[in-house]
């Protein structure tokens, strides 16, 4: 029940042998709805015509939304790329919406991002300096129009490809679709997930292994931190010019973002939320008669909690799953009545209970504060709250939306104040260094809690 916002998502498919692809597009979007809501889209060719062309359809919405029966029989292709989306950068207007199809010089190219480039005033001013007359906020549309620039002056789109991306800093997950290849490529420290599959002789490219499954592929691999794949009718080729040594692989997909049943970069994301909670309890053990979570991401972390404590887990919450995200809500009084549209406490299952509640975040504290209300309403006799990650300090600029400084309720006051101002009994966190444990040795980006940043030039402003 987070106040962060979701990242995008992306996916590309490839099948050489010409099958259609574009259920398998839909499918791969439907399970990666959790990255984004705002607005989705889907670009086909087919490679076996003679005249080559690009099919896009995409607009504000779900994927069930902007996607029919009927506008799904009018794409067809075995080359395609599809795209969720939360607006880190832009505003939620269709024009802004992905994937994006670029006409040039050298044919048609498609392109769908998922992160946040932070020198985009450096790509700009390279672009007018060239005689481009440029204006967009979109990192998206900046990342596809250097590619073009690039293109004229390579051998191939890959090549192109290579040399914009030298250029970016920042995260980034891409999916690049040209006449006849299929492109990926992951940022140098790995901030943004991709991974590799293949059903059949079919490939796939994805944010999360998750939208693999839904397919009925087979997970091959993690794209590795600053690799470019390029798959064409011969196979998979793979340019590791970008690599380095230093990664910060985001810890939220771990805590928040990603689906249960995803696995990035070989750890389960289940498995570090379990561990999550196990470590909350060694760390900040207390006497309570049942735990419980916070729907959805809060209740994989109340189960190690209960597991490490052995203090029964219950679920105390029903939730709506036909309610809008809360987040979404323009002023804190409408995200108050969304928590309780969303949320509704079980009364004989925390009656006269001490309740240990465990969610992932707190960041403005509206929610929090509205469901420790909510629990001693139902007659919950106490309530101590566990957090399965450090305090929320600081903003991200690589693809998470996160409330500027002034919104983190963290940077303005200690746990102790924040406990008093939600209603708490006691309020604990995940300590850095747990967290670090949570993911098993992989290094990872804890910016948010520490302030330390290392994926490039950090930008003045809140872009997400």
């Amino acid at each position: 029940m987070s106040g962060v916002h979701e990242e995008c998502g992306v996916v590309g498919i490839y099948a050489p042998q010409g099958e259609d692809i574009v259920r398998f597009l839909y499918y791969g979007l439907l399970s990666l709805q959790h990255r984004g809501q705002e607005a989705c889209g889907i670009a086909v060719t087919d490679t076996g015509r003679d005249e080559l062309d690009v099919n896009c359809i995409k607009d504000l919405g779900l994927v069930s939304e902007v996607f029919s029966k009927e506008t799904l029989a009018a794409l067809n292709g075995n080359l395609g790329i599809g795209h969720v989306r939360y607006s880190t950068t832009g505003e939620s207007v269709r024009e802004n919406t992905q994937p994006l199809v670029l006409n040039y010089c050298k044919g048609k190219l498609s392109l769908a991002h998922n992160g946040n480039i932070v020198n985009t005033d450096e790509l700009r001013e390279e672009l007018i300096r060239t005689g481009a007359i440029f204006h967009t906020t979109m990192d998206s549309e900046l990342i596809a129009f250097h590619i073009a620039k690039n293109r004229v002056h390579s051998k191939s789109v890959e090549e192109a490809v290579y040399k914009t991306a030298k250029k970016l800093k920042g995260a980034y997950g891409l999916v690049i679709m040209s006449p006849k290849k299929l492109i990926a490529v992951r940022d140098p420290f790995g901030i943004r997930p991709l991974c590799l599959g293949r059903r059949g002789k079919t490939y796939i490219v994805a944010s999360e292994s998750c939208a693999l499954n839904s397919m009925g592929a087979e997970f091959i691999r993690d794209i590795e931190p600053g690799e470019i794949v390029t798959i064409t009718e011969e196979g998979i080729t793979s340019n590791y010019k970008l690599k380095q040594e230093t990664k910060a692989h985001c810890v939220f997909e771990y805590i928040y973002f990603a689906r249960l049943d995803s696995v990035i970069d070989g750890i389960k994301v289940y498995d570090a939320r379990i561990k999550a909670g196990e470590l909350l309890y060694k760390r900040h053990p207390v006497d309570a008669d049942i735990v419980t979570g916070v729907p959805e991401s809060g209740i994989a972390a109340a189960k190690g909690f209960a597991k490490a404590s052995g203090i029964p887990f219950d679920l105390a919450f029903h939730k709506n799953s036909y309610i809008g995200r809360t987040f979404i809500k323009p002023s804190q009084s409408e995200r108050s009545i969304g928590v309780q549209m969303k949320l509704s406490v079980l009364e004989e299952v925390v009656k006269d209970k001490r309740v240990v509640l465990v969610d992932d975040s707190i960041v403005r504290g509206t929610t929090m504060e509205n469901l420790v209300k909510m629990l001693k309403k139902a007659g919950a006799k106490e309530v101590h709250i566990r957090i399965s990650s450090p305090p929320f300090m600081y903003p991200c600029y690589y693809g998470v939306d996160v409330p500027s400084n002034k919104e983190l309720i963290a940077t303005r006051k200690s746990a102790e104040k924040i406990n008093e101002t939600i209603g708490g009994d006691t309020l604990e966190y995940l300590s850095v260094e747990d967290l670090q444990e949570t993911a098993k040795g992989l290094m990872i980006c804890t910016a948010c809690f520490t302030g330390e940043y290392k994926a490039g030039q950090k930008s003045n402003d809140n872009e997400g």
